[in-house]
Protein backbone atom coordinates (compact mmCIF):
# COMPACT_ATOMS: atom_id res chain seq x y z
CA UNK A 1 0.00 0.00 0.00
CA UNK A 2 0.96 3.11 -0.53
CA UNK A 3 1.76 4.69 3.24
CA UNK A 4 4.20 1.56 3.42
CA UNK A 5 5.94 3.29 -0.35
CA UNK A 6 6.81 6.41 0.87
CA UNK A 7 7.61 4.92 4.36
CA UNK A 8 10.73 3.17 2.43
CA UNK A 9 11.62 6.24 0.19
CA UNK A 10 11.49 8.79 2.73
CA UNK A 11 12.30 7.12 6.01
CA UNK A 12 14.90 4.61 4.79
CA UNK A 13 17.60 5.11 7.76
CA UNK A 14 17.64 3.81 11.24
CA UNK A 15 15.69 6.77 13.78
CA UNK A 16 17.95 7.88 16.41
CA UNK A 17 17.86 7.47 19.64
CA UNK A 18 16.08 9.33 22.19
CA UNK A 19 19.96 10.65 23.39
CA UNK A 20 20.74 11.44 19.73
CA UNK A 21 22.84 8.79 18.88
CA UNK A 22 22.67 6.48 15.99
CA UNK A 23 21.76 2.84 16.58
CA UNK A 24 24.21 0.26 16.66
CA UNK A 25 24.65 -1.55 13.19
CA UNK A 26 23.51 -5.16 13.55
CA UNK A 27 26.51 -7.95 13.36
CA UNK A 28 25.68 -9.30 9.83
CA UNK A 29 24.04 -6.95 7.65
CA UNK A 30 23.44 -7.45 3.56
CA UNK A 31 25.02 -4.89 1.08
CA UNK A 32 21.85 -2.88 0.60
CA UNK A 33 21.98 -2.38 4.60
CA UNK A 34 25.24 -1.46 5.01
CA UNK A 35 25.43 1.23 2.11
CA UNK A 36 22.46 2.38 3.88
CA UNK A 37 24.91 2.07 7.04
CA UNK A 38 27.12 4.16 5.55
CA UNK A 39 25.50 6.67 4.34
CA UNK A 40 24.41 6.72 7.81
CA UNK A 41 27.96 7.91 9.39
CA UNK A 42 27.26 11.99 9.45
CA UNK A 43 24.93 12.95 12.23
CA UNK A 44 21.71 13.75 11.29
CA UNK A 45 20.17 17.21 11.76
CA UNK A 46 16.52 15.74 11.71
CA UNK A 47 14.42 12.96 12.93
CA UNK A 48 11.64 11.65 11.08
CA UNK A 49 8.31 11.33 13.11
CA UNK A 50 5.34 9.68 12.10
CA UNK A 51 2.47 11.66 10.17
CA UNK A 52 -0.83 10.70 9.03
CA UNK A 53 -1.19 11.63 5.47
CA UNK A 54 -4.62 12.72 3.80
CA UNK A 55 -6.10 10.79 1.23
CA UNK A 56 -5.42 13.75 -1.29
CA UNK A 57 -1.65 13.46 -0.54
CA UNK A 58 -1.92 9.78 -0.81
CA UNK A 59 -3.08 10.64 -4.19
CA UNK A 60 -0.23 12.93 -4.61
CA UNK A 61 2.07 10.19 -3.92
CA UNK A 62 0.38 8.22 -6.43
CA UNK A 63 -0.21 10.18 -9.36
CA UNK A 64 2.37 13.28 -9.16
CA UNK A 65 5.53 11.68 -7.26
CA UNK A 66 6.15 9.71 -10.52
CA UNK A 67 5.82 13.56 -12.78
CA UNK A 68 7.45 15.66 -10.20
CA UNK A 69 9.50 13.42 -7.96
CA UNK A 70 13.00 12.41 -7.92
CA UNK A 71 13.64 8.88 -6.54
CA UNK A 72 16.43 7.93 -4.35
CA UNK A 73 19.80 6.80 -6.80
CA UNK A 74 23.18 7.67 -6.63
CA UNK A 75 23.14 9.40 -10.02
CA UNK A 76 24.32 12.99 -10.46
CA UNK A 77 21.30 14.96 -11.50
CA UNK A 78 21.24 16.54 -14.83
CA UNK A 79 19.46 20.04 -14.73
CA UNK A 80 19.07 20.06 -17.91
CA UNK A 81 17.56 17.11 -18.87
CA UNK A 82 15.58 17.03 -15.51
CA UNK A 83 13.39 20.53 -16.61
CA UNK A 84 13.87 19.85 -19.94
CA UNK A 85 15.56 23.52 -21.10
CA UNK A 86 18.94 25.28 -18.99
CA UNK A 87 17.83 27.45 -16.60
CA UNK A 88 19.50 29.00 -12.90
CA UNK A 89 18.70 26.39 -10.17
CA UNK A 90 17.16 27.00 -7.25
CA UNK A 91 17.82 24.61 -3.84
CA UNK A 92 15.62 24.19 -0.90
CA UNK A 93 16.55 22.54 1.82
CA UNK A 94 13.81 21.56 4.08
CA UNK A 95 10.84 23.13 2.74
CA UNK A 96 8.06 21.67 5.04
CA UNK A 97 4.84 22.26 3.42
CA UNK A 98 6.17 24.24 0.26
CA UNK A 99 4.10 27.29 0.96
CA UNK A 100 7.93 28.80 0.33
CA UNK A 101 8.62 26.78 -2.91
CA UNK A 102 5.54 27.63 -4.51
CA UNK A 103 5.23 31.02 -4.29
CA UNK A 104 9.09 31.66 -5.64
CA UNK A 105 8.32 28.96 -8.89
CA UNK A 106 5.20 31.61 -9.20
CA UNK A 107 6.84 34.45 -8.90
CA UNK A 108 9.84 33.14 -11.01
CA UNK A 109 8.89 31.05 -13.82
CA UNK A 110 12.19 31.58 -15.48
CA UNK A 111 14.09 29.68 -12.60
CA UNK A 112 14.09 25.91 -11.96
CA UNK A 113 13.22 24.75 -8.42
CA UNK A 114 14.33 21.81 -6.69
CA UNK A 115 12.70 21.01 -3.42
CA UNK A 116 13.96 18.56 -0.50
CA UNK A 117 11.99 17.80 2.66
CA UNK A 118 12.39 14.31 4.80
CA UNK A 119 8.34 14.19 6.02
CA UNK A 120 5.96 12.74 3.47
CA UNK A 121 2.83 14.88 3.97
CA UNK A 122 5.13 17.75 3.68
CA UNK A 123 5.96 16.43 -0.04
CA UNK A 124 2.73 15.53 -0.72
CA UNK A 125 1.19 18.70 0.36
CA UNK A 126 3.80 20.22 -2.32
CA UNK A 127 2.82 18.05 -5.29
CA UNK A 128 -0.44 19.24 -4.43
CA UNK A 129 -0.19 22.79 -4.56
CA UNK A 130 2.10 22.26 -7.89
CA UNK A 131 -0.97 20.33 -9.15
CA UNK A 132 -3.25 23.05 -8.44
CA UNK A 133 -0.36 25.95 -9.91
CA UNK A 134 0.27 24.12 -12.95
CA UNK A 135 3.46 24.90 -11.84
CA UNK A 136 6.70 22.73 -14.27
CA UNK A 137 9.68 24.48 -12.71
CA UNK A 138 9.57 22.29 -9.65
CA UNK A 139 11.23 18.98 -8.98
CA UNK A 140 11.03 17.13 -5.47
CA UNK A 141 13.53 14.95 -3.42
CA UNK A 142 12.32 13.14 -0.51
CA UNK A 143 15.79 12.30 0.97
CA UNK A 144 18.54 13.62 3.52
CA UNK A 145 20.30 16.98 2.43
CA UNK A 146 23.76 16.15 3.30
CA UNK A 147 23.66 12.94 1.52
CA UNK A 148 21.76 14.66 -1.55
CA UNK A 149 24.49 17.39 -2.22
CA UNK A 150 27.54 14.93 -1.66
CA UNK A 151 26.25 12.49 -4.07
CA UNK A 152 24.15 14.10 -6.64
CA UNK A 153 24.85 17.43 -6.79
CA UNK A 154 28.06 18.35 -9.09
CA UNK A 155 30.11 21.30 -7.84
CA UNK A 156 29.54 24.68 -9.03
CA UNK A 157 25.89 23.98 -10.74
CA UNK A 158 23.52 25.98 -7.75
CA UNK A 159 22.65 29.31 -8.48
CA UNK A 160 20.64 29.53 -4.88
CA UNK A 161 20.49 27.28 -2.25
CA UNK A 162 17.95 28.25 0.31
CA UNK A 163 17.47 27.13 4.30
CA UNK A 164 14.70 28.52 5.75
CA UNK A 165 13.67 27.90 9.51
CA UNK A 166 15.87 25.36 10.05
CA UNK A 167 15.51 22.95 13.50
CA UNK A 168 17.17 25.12 16.01
CA UNK A 169 17.98 21.79 17.98
CA UNK A 170 18.19 24.61 21.30
CA UNK A 171 19.38 22.45 23.86
CA UNK A 172 22.98 22.21 24.04
CA UNK A 173 23.66 18.29 23.83
CA UNK A 174 21.61 18.40 20.73
CA UNK A 175 23.89 21.51 18.63
CA UNK A 176 25.79 18.67 17.51
CA UNK A 177 22.57 17.95 15.35
CA UNK A 178 22.25 21.62 13.70
CA UNK A 179 22.42 21.30 10.19
CA UNK A 180 24.72 24.62 9.95
CA UNK A 181 28.16 23.12 10.86
CA UNK A 182 31.63 24.06 9.43
CA UNK A 183 31.41 20.89 6.64
CA UNK A 184 28.12 21.24 5.86
CA UNK A 185 28.51 25.13 4.62
CA UNK A 186 31.53 24.09 2.91
CA UNK A 187 29.48 21.26 1.12
CA UNK A 188 26.68 24.31 -0.19
CA UNK A 189 29.82 26.45 -0.82
CA UNK A 190 31.28 24.19 -3.79
CA UNK A 191 27.51 23.14 -4.99
CA UNK A 192 27.36 27.24 -5.61
CA UNK A 193 28.28 28.61 -8.81
CA UNK A 194 30.47 31.78 -8.71
CA UNK A 195 28.62 34.19 -7.42
CA UNK A 196 25.60 32.06 -6.24
CA UNK A 197 24.51 32.36 -2.94
CA UNK A 198 23.25 30.59 0.29
CA UNK A 199 20.38 31.86 1.69
CA UNK A 200 19.26 31.40 5.61
CA UNK A 201 16.90 32.52 7.95
CA UNK A 202 16.08 31.38 11.56
CA UNK A 203 13.30 33.07 14.13
CA UNK A 204 15.69 31.76 16.77
CA UNK A 205 18.46 34.21 18.03
CA UNK A 206 20.87 31.82 18.87
CA UNK A 207 20.88 30.24 15.84
CA UNK A 208 21.21 33.02 13.95
CA UNK A 209 24.06 33.95 15.65
CA UNK A 210 25.59 30.19 15.06
CA UNK A 211 24.97 30.50 11.98
CA UNK A 212 26.81 33.84 11.17
CA UNK A 213 29.69 32.20 12.87
CA UNK A 214 29.69 28.97 11.03
CA UNK A 215 29.28 30.71 7.58
CA UNK A 216 31.56 33.49 8.54
CA UNK A 217 34.86 30.49 8.75
CA UNK A 218 34.10 29.54 5.27
CA UNK A 219 36.53 30.97 3.01
CA UNK A 220 34.60 30.13 -0.03
CA UNK A 221 31.99 32.39 1.06
CA UNK A 222 31.50 36.51 1.57
CA UNK A 223 29.08 38.05 3.92
CA UNK A 224 26.68 39.84 1.45
CA UNK A 225 25.95 41.90 4.50
CA UNK A 226 27.94 45.41 4.62
CA UNK A 227 28.44 45.54 8.27
CA UNK A 228 28.88 41.73 8.25
CA UNK A 229 26.02 40.94 9.96
CA UNK A 230 22.32 39.80 9.06
CA UNK A 231 20.71 41.74 5.70
CA UNK A 232 16.76 42.35 5.88
CA UNK A 233 14.37 40.02 4.60
CA UNK A 234 15.17 39.48 0.59
CA UNK A 235 11.97 40.49 -1.28
CA UNK A 236 12.34 36.91 -3.17
CA UNK A 237 11.81 34.92 0.38
CA UNK A 238 7.77 34.48 0.62
CA UNK A 239 6.71 35.16 4.28
CA UNK A 240 4.75 32.06 5.53
CA UNK A 241 1.79 32.21 7.81
CA UNK A 242 3.91 31.25 10.66
CA UNK A 243 6.06 33.97 10.08
CA UNK A 244 3.40 36.44 10.01
CA UNK A 245 2.11 35.47 13.49
CA UNK A 246 5.58 35.72 14.66
CA UNK A 247 5.58 38.89 13.74
CA UNK A 248 2.37 39.54 15.36
CA UNK A 249 3.65 37.97 18.67
CA UNK A 250 6.74 40.63 18.30
CA UNK A 251 9.43 37.55 17.55
CA UNK A 252 12.07 38.69 15.75
CA UNK A 253 13.54 36.86 12.09
CA UNK A 254 17.23 36.87 10.71
CA UNK A 255 18.14 36.79 7.19
CA UNK A 256 21.65 35.63 6.05
CA UNK A 257 23.06 35.50 2.94
CA UNK A 258 26.47 34.67 2.13
CA UNK A 259 27.97 34.51 -1.55
CA UNK A 260 29.99 32.19 -3.18
CA UNK A 261 33.68 33.60 -4.13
Amino acid sequence: MLISRVSVECNPLPTPKPDGTDPPAADAVSPAAATDAARQRHIRSFVVRAGRMTQAQERAWRELWPRLGLDRSDQPFDFGAMFGREAPVVFEVGFGNGESLVALATAHPERNFVGLEVHPPGVGHLLLQCEAAQLANVRIVCDDAVEVLQRRVADATLDELLLYFPDPWPKKRHHKRRIVQPAFVALVARKLKPGGVLRMATDWQPYAEHMLAIAGQCTGLVNAAEDGQYVERPDSRPLTRFERRGQRLGHGVWDLAFIRR
